[in-house]
């Protein structure tokens, strides 16, 4: 019996924790709320969302001057996110950081989006290089009564050889597309599964669990 009683420990503490991460973010306030734009009339129910990633806090939701943590990677312009239910949602994400080996290979793979694929600069792919992960982009949700949403994209790292982007401090980034479907309204969490809180306890800290960094909210009105 004992000998169950540890493995069954573990994996219920492990449970705890993710709920507790996903409560967390849904506690800590959230900026202003940025509407999509749609774009093409002929289809109201296909969405738009156009993301960055950073080495840093200068070029989101924190002004030039990066705020309190300048140093802190960051997902922006923001990380308050809002589509519509029933609708074809589209992201593109401009990587511009660089990375290293994922923890976890599983996040290396596609998951939960339109054919199981993402295009990195126009290629389409179900998964990048275990080895050289950016960062992710993973929607989900604590268990409640709201339409189930799971969607996780891996970002690759832009090389250390990448030449800088025209006209910025950055290099060129990586062009990172995929599109998911909404079901009915609900408020989800995301964040990156990439341990980029360099500093912290396995690095799953700061930037990690901190909203308007590498982490925010989807809510699907």
């Amino acid at each position: 019996m004992r000998r169950l009683l540890g493995p069954a420990l573990t994996i219920l503490l492990g449970a705890a924790f993710v709920a507790l991460i996903g409560w967390l973010l849904h506690q800590q306030p959230s900026p202003a709320a940025v509407a999509v734009p749609h774009q093409g009339a002929a289809d109201s129910h296909h969405v738009y969302l156009h993301l960055a990633t950073y080495p840093d806090s200068m070029a989101g939701e924190h002004g030039k001057d990066g705020g309190a943590e300048p140093d802190w990677v960051s997902y922006g312009p923001t990380t308050t996110l809002n589509v519509p239910r029933h609708s074809l949602v589209t992201v593109t994400i401009s990587q511009y950081d660089g990375g290293e080996a994922i923890t976890n290979p599983w996040f290396a793979r596609v998951h939960g989006t339109v054919g199981g694929s993402e295009t990195v600069d126009g290629k389409t792919v179900t998964g990048v290089d275990p080895e050289a992960v950016g960062h992710t982009f993973t929607i989900h949700a604590a268990p409640t009564a709201q339409d189930p949403l799971f969607v996780s994209v891996p970002l690759p790292a832009v090389p250390d050889e990448a030449p800088p982007a025209a006209g910025s401090d950055y290099p060129k980034p990586i062009e990172v597309t995929f599109s998911f479907r909404t079901k009915g309204p609900g408020k989800y969490v995301w964040n990156c599964e990439f341990p980029c809180g360099d500093g912290t306890y396995a690095k799953f800290g700061g930037p990690m669990s901190t909203r308007g960094y590498m982490s925010g909210t989807l809510t699907v009105t």
